[in-house]
């Protein structure tokens, strides 16, 4: 129910690509806070492209429902050079984040992303902004809107930002990063020239020294985005989060044990879960390799799941080698994702081993402490996952190459979960995930948008 504490609401226009029905965990974040917003003085106008001529890579339709019944979304048309990339493209489907669900890119899909990463900049995305600008323009005008918010990526769409800055100086802008921008892990497979480097770091620092206001969701990336410029930036730290309301499952599932339903799991075998996407850069040889080097009779025990995202060839050869018994199931719908995560024994969360990446933090993250599961980790232990999991989970963070510390505690997990079928293995302190609850955090952005 959505209610409203002040009796002087501010109106907030929120422009952002990905919306229900696209599917992924960037739809997540602005989701949540339209439904908590008002409860803080903040009545949300949604601005996003229209789904017929968007290129979303996942489509999640069930994420609809979750949209507030009296919300006002607005949609625009958009030109898409992306949806040309499914035809040569051998999957006939767009890239996911990373090129997830990609293998080793063919020739035309080289001189596709050497396009994309040099005359598309900062992204191909950008064909939305100037239909985006015109329909915000109209929204400025007519719904006495007090600020805007431009959530990426796609980094475009801060550019909207920028341009509706430089019209409307006394409409306060604040700027949502959830990833890095010129700095992010899959830049590389762009191919991009010095030229369109510089041209693209130029545009982000634009960006961050004209925005009132600037959220990240991660510390490194606090640091990261500080380092573009000389100027002291108005940059604050909201992470992102769970909503409570999605895990109504867990007391449903008091008592009931930890087999993942209808998926034919003997009862002595511990099921570990990779919820998302695995992008080709995300490191999965520490996790592979500790498995291989378990004894057989405790790789039988070990069921292991890859659930809700896209996984390259490449990956995939390698996780075929991986001596457990090993599910892979595509794309599901956020609840259902969420079910994953409360009906597995443990939670597995891998990262890039590139340290200008230390502060990914994966939206699944605060999904799987809400959970109560145990986390296995392989990232970086002074990376911001890591600093957030050693508050929740004190025994299962791991550097990257520590496949012998994680062999022993599978070992561990394994033997425990023998000895006694219906316990499950849980974190030592549940409580560190409550900090992150979606509407705990939507009342820091509402501070924001007021101050």
């Amino acid at each position: 129910m959505k209610y409203n504490l002040d009796p002087c609401p501010l109106t907030l226009l929120i422009i952002t690509y990905y919306f229900p029905p696209s599917g992924g965990s960037g739809v997540q974040r602005w989701l949540k806070f339209t439904k908590y917003l008002p409860e803080y003085g903040v009545e949300p106008i949604v601005l996003t492209v229209d789904e017929n001529y968007a290129s979303y890579p996942q489509i999640d339709k069930s994420l609809c429902n979750e949209i507030p019944f009296d919300l006002r979304v607005v949609k625009t048309k958009t030109k898409e050079v992306l949806n040309f990339y499914k035809h040569i493209s051998p999957s006939g489907q767009l890239p996911h984040t990373g090129f997830a669900n990609e293998g080793k890119p063919n020739f035309l899909q080289k001189i596709s992303r050497f396009i994309r990463g040099n005359f598309f900049l900062p992204d191909p995305r950008k064909g939305w902004n100037k239909y985006a600008y015109k329909e915000a323009c109209k929204l400025i005008e007519s719904e006495q809107i007090d600020a805007v918010v431009t959530t990426s990526p796609p980094h475009s769409t801060q550019l909207i930002g920028l341009k509706l800055k430089r019209k409307y100086p006394n409409i306060k802008w604040i700027a949502d990063l959830r990833d890095p921008w010129s700095d992010i892990y899959f830049n590389k497979d762009l191919y991009q020239t010095s030229l369109a480097k510089a041209y693209n770091k130029r545009l982000e620092r634009k960006v961050l020294e004209c925005a009132d206001e600037i959220i990240t969701v991660s510390g490194e990336c606090v640091r990261n985005f500080k380092s573009k410029t000389s100027k002291e930036l108005p940059i604050h730290l909201i992470p992102n989060g769970y909503d409570e309301d999605d895990f109504e499952i867990l007391s449903q599932n008091q008592g009931q044990g930890s087999r993942v339903k209808g998926q034919g799991i003997p009862n002595h075998r511990i099921t570990i879960s990779y919820v998302g996407s695995l992008a080709p850069q995300y490191e999965t040889d520490t996790f592979v390799n500790a498995l291989k080097m378990l004894p057989s009779d405790i790789q039988s025990k070990i069921h292991l799941q890859f659930v809700g995202g896209a996984i390259s060839a490449k990956l995939q050869e390698t996780l075929s080698l991986v001596p457990c018994p090993l599910t892979l199931i595509g794309y599901v719908p956020h609840a259902e994702a969420i079910e994953y995560m409360c009906t597995s024994d443990i939670l597995l969360l891998l990262l890039p081993n590139q340290s200008e990446n230390k502060g990914i933090v994966t939206g699944k993250l605060f999904e799987y402490m809400a959970s109560g599961k145990s986390v296995l980790a392989v990232c970086f232990k002074d990376g911001d996952a890591a600093n957030i999991l050693n508050n929740y989970e004190q025994e299962g963070v791991f550097a990257f190459g520590e496949f012998q510390k994680i062999a022993e505690y599978l070992t561990k997990a394994v033997e425990s979960l023998t000895a006694d079928p219906q316990r499950l293995i849980t974190p030592t302190n549940r409580k560190a995930a409550e900090a992150y609850s979606r509407r705990t955090l939507c009342g820091k952005v509402a501070e924001l948008i007021k101050k």
